[in-house]
């Protein structure tokens, strides 16, 4: 029988106004990769923050080697041989690779050995067939070897028992065939590795059994082999979920975007989009995959108003639109979901009914002349709430005191109530959990039914292959190809996303 080198039991954890962990127990087998799946909100970054020393339990046990131990801070927990890899990465970008990797360790002297501990890194990193350079400066690093820098950085203060939280984030699918090989290796070799996560088709890959997390409380454990993607997406939500949408044959109609050979300056004063060349029909969705930061904010920026093009031509409906003004280019049939509602989509403070009308406040239903007609907005705005399922107890309620998902949901009516015939989707699903996903993909589907030409803009590619007729790839500010839904492979788009052309990226299939 395998040995419980780990044991979380009863576990409580109580914010004010949430419970976050609800007696949750947890146990972990040596050697393994245990997945903690669940939902955003679910608990699973809090009980591992509780493992790692960053929080402290209200109630309940921890055990390791069966031995009850109070881990009351990281240090503590490097010291019992637990390290975590977290999904916003803790390096320091101006200091180089093995500074960021000695910082803070109590062995230091007054003067650091950095050579010796360079060499001890570099063996380590061989050993799991991983290429560093210790002086090279981390904000120099890609995403993928920052956190290889992450995860060598627990291993060299002696971690045997290692937590992932997300760590294919950010990843391209090849870095994530990289990452699943060093766990596989780490395991092998007798690490233990916890993989936080809620992506289906990962958990199935990388784990050996999968613990399901649903409001804050630990449904079910299971063995990979005796479960399916249908079944953890049950366990997760408590109902069934349908995860194979097929979308019928697209009825294109006109352009309603074409860029033409744009550029503008990123905030940084370099070129954000450079040459960026764009075509999307009425009744298609165009998806645009790419690892965040390649130039995704100012594309949309810059569609909508909110950026100058410095070169090149946009064109929205048929008319000119570069470097037009917001609400001339909203004015065209233009609908856009932002990437962040609550700096774009929403204001938190106001009601439900006044986020609703935000848009077209000065217009009939919700204007007469230049007064607000009240009566005529909570009208409209009962309605969309309906229509759209946005769970409140009234209109009345102030839009930052719903759910995530119901303050989308709130977002998406006020959109898709003017019937758009160029509809922005940036991350539509950001942050929500998978029955509220599924609601925002079957409306998707239902705008590109009415004729909407609908851009998505997403960094899951689950995602975007699942509900795009056609895949552009960004990086770096240019489209790398366009590729039709139906022939696209997750490697060919993989090797896009790291920045080879569409030509390039078949080529070296």
């Amino acid at each position: 029988m395998a040995e419980n080198i780990l044991e979380m039991r009863e576990i409580v954890k109580q914010f004010p106004g949430v419970l976050a962990n609800d007696h949750v127990t947890f146990k972990v087998e040596k050697g393994e990769v245990h997945t903690l799946l669940g939902e955003n909100g679910a608990g699973k970054s809090t009980l591992m923050n509780i493992l790692y020393g960053l929080y402290s339990p209200t109630s309940g046990e921890v055990w390791l080697h069966g031995k009850k131990v109070d881990i009351h801070s990281p240090k503590v927990a490097i010291e019992n041989g637990i390290g975590m890899v977290h999904q916003h990465f803790m390096l320091i970008p101006a200091l180089s690779v093995i500074e960021n990797v000695v910082l803070g360790m109590s062995e230091n002297k007054q003067v650091l050995d950095l050579e010796g501990a360079s060499k001890a890194l570099v063996e380590l990193a061989e050993k799991y067939n991983m290429k560093i350079d210790p002086h090279e400066m981390v904000e120099n690093l890609t995403v993928g070897e920052q956190q290889r820098i992450e995860i060598l950085k627990a291993l060299y203060r002696g971690a045997d028992l290692l937590i992932l939280d997300e760590p294919t984030a950010v990843l391209t699918p090849q870095e994530v065939e990289e990452l699943f090989k060093i766990i596989n290796k780490l395991t092998g070799e007798g690490h233990t590795v916890i993989f936080i996560s809620h992506k289906l088709n990962e958990v199935m890959n990388i784990s050996n059994r999968v613990t399901v997390l649903r409001g804050g409380k630990s449904c079910e454990t299971v063995m990979k082999e005796d479960t399916d993607k249908h079944q953890l997406a049950k366990l997760m939500v408590g109902r069934e979920i349908d995860l194979d949408r097929v979308l019928e044959e697209p009825k294109l109609g006109d352009v309603v975007l074409e860029m033409k050979d744009v550029e503008c300056m990123g905030d940084k004063g370099v070129l954000a989009l450079k040459g960026f060349n764009l075509t999307l029909r009425k009744g298609e969705i165009l998806g645009i995959a790419g690892v965040d930061g390649n130039g995704q904010d100012e594309m949309l920026d810059v569609m909508t108003g909110l950026r100058k093009v410095t070169k090149g031509s946009i064109k929205i409906c048929g008319a000119d639109a570069t470097n037009a003004k917001p609400r001339d280019i909203l004015e065209r049939g233009v609908a856009h979901i932002p990437a962040d509602r609550h700096k774009r989509g929403m204001i938190k403070d106001m009601s439900i009914k006044e986020n609703l009308m935000l848009i077209n406040y000065y217009k009939p239903p919700f204007a007469k002349g230049k007064i607000l007609d009240w009566k005529a907005i909570e009208e409209v705005s009962e309605r969309m709430v309906k229509d759209f399922n946005v769970k409140t107890p009234t209109i009345e309620t102030a839009g930052g005191s719903l759910s995530g998902g119901n303050q989308q949901k709130m977002v998406l009516a006020r959109e898709l109530d003017r019937d758009p015939e160029f509809l922005i989707a940036a991350h539509p699903v950001r942050g929500l959990d998978i029955g509220a996903t599924e609601y925002v993909h079957e409306r998707l589907v239902e705008e590109r039914a009415k004729g909407a030409g609908i851009l998505l803009v997403s960094t899951e590619l689950e995602e975007v292959m699942t509900l795009s007729d056609r895949i552009a790839v960004i990086y770096e500010g240019e489209i790398m190809g366009v590729v039709d839904a139906e022939e696209a492979t997750v490697s060919e788009l993989g090797l896009m996303m790291a920045g080879s052309k569409r030509h390039e990226a078949v080529k070296g299939e």
